[in-house]
């Protein structure tokens, strides 16, 4: 099964459990996605604190008032483009302009430059030339940033229209994050913008939004240059492909363990044994080369009560086998 089949797979299984049905999931989804992004641009704020700062207004300690600003600034981003992602209408580099005037509202700076000034925190495009850190290549020179960004959203709006499976509906919005960045077209906030922009593709498309996780920005930067240097953009689809398992499945794990804990209180053995199948699908959703060992490590039960489970669930048709016990794969049946 193609990666990217598992990620599908896998938010099935995500709705399934009504993970995405809780009460303020909406809200501290969002809250999570907001403090991930800001944190890849430095920003030390952490999802408890922009919950306080967000719900609350009340300030971290310790942290600089450009870091809550950033928070802030791209909360009010996210929040307009929600509203516009569901209007479902045609991406204009106005528009791009207007998102990103939001992102940088408090935290952009004014350039002066030969041909005049301009302000990142009034969303102007650049109007200089600038490159990926030390010893970095250039991106686009500043006079081909309108046109580029004129074809980009051309393109854009083309794909939106066509009819995509939910696979296609996710790799379009990595490459629309990927194109977005490359063409780089402001002095700030390049990166902010094309993880919004790809989350804005996926709201509009009713999508489980993905985040890149702030421990993994090394990978994420490396997974953009070597897609740049080789110009094959699978090399960045398939490097968001396995950010977002690793954080779906995350997320159910942690789901599903908040429930084990709160049933154990009931010593009902047959609601430890629901939790477990639960568990072991999900898993297997994300990986589905594991073991019985593998998922009794990972679970915390016996070997033998794993494949007991393995065993009822193929009963059931919930799984298949391909291969053989060596070397083969599980197939999740939804």
């Amino acid at each position: 099964m193609a990666k990217i089949d598992q990620l599908v797979a896998l938010i099935g299984r995500y709705k399934e459990l009504g993970i995405d049905s809780q009460i303020d999931y909406e809200k501290f989804y969002l809250y999570s996605i907001i403090t991930h992004s800001t944190a890849i641009e430095g920003s030390t704020v952490t999802e408890i604190e922009n919950q306080l700062l967000f719900d609350e207004g009340i300030s971290a300690k310790g942290k600089t008032i450009i870091e809550q600003m950033m928070n802030l600034d791209l909360k009010r981003a996210y929040e307009e483009s929600i509203k516009l992602a569901k209007e479902k209408k045609p991406i204009t580099i106005d528009e791009l302009k207007f998102l990103s005037k939001l992102v940088m509202q408090n935290t952009g700076a004014i350039y002066k430059t030969a041909l005049g000034e301009f302000s990142s925190a009034n969303g102007d495009l650049r109007l200089v030339n600038v490159s990926a850190g030390v010893g970095g290549r250039s991106y686009l020179s500043y006079q081909k940033v309108p046109v580029k960004l004129q074809e980009f959203c051309d393109w854009l709006n083309a794909q939106r229209t066509t009819k995509m499976s939910t696979a296609e509906r996710y790799n379009l919005s990595f490459e629309a994050h990927y194109r977005l960045v490359t063409i780089h077209p402001w002095a700030d906030g390049n990166g902010r913008m094309a993880r919004l922009i790809m989350n804005h593709i996926q709201f509009e498309f009713s999508l489980v939004p993905a985040k890149v996780l702030k421990e993994d920005k090394g990978d994420y930067i490396k997974a953009l240059m070597a897609t740049r240097e080789s110009d094959d953009i699978t090399i960045f689809q398939e490097f968001m492909v396995e950010e977002m398992i690793k954080s779906i499945t995350t997320d159910i794990n942690a789901y599903l363990q908040s429930i084990a804990e709160s049933g154990e209180k009931t010593d009902n053995g047959r609601e430890k044994k629901i939790k477990s199948r639960e568990k072991i699908l999900s898993l297997l959703q994300a990986h589905p080369e594991y073991s019985a060992k593998k998922l009794s490590a990972e679970i915390g039960i016996t070997e033998k009560a794993i494949e007991k489970q393995l065993a009822k669930l193929k009963a059931e048709g919930c799984l298949k086998r391909k291969g053989p016990d060596k070397g083969g794969r599980w197939i999740v049946v939804r």
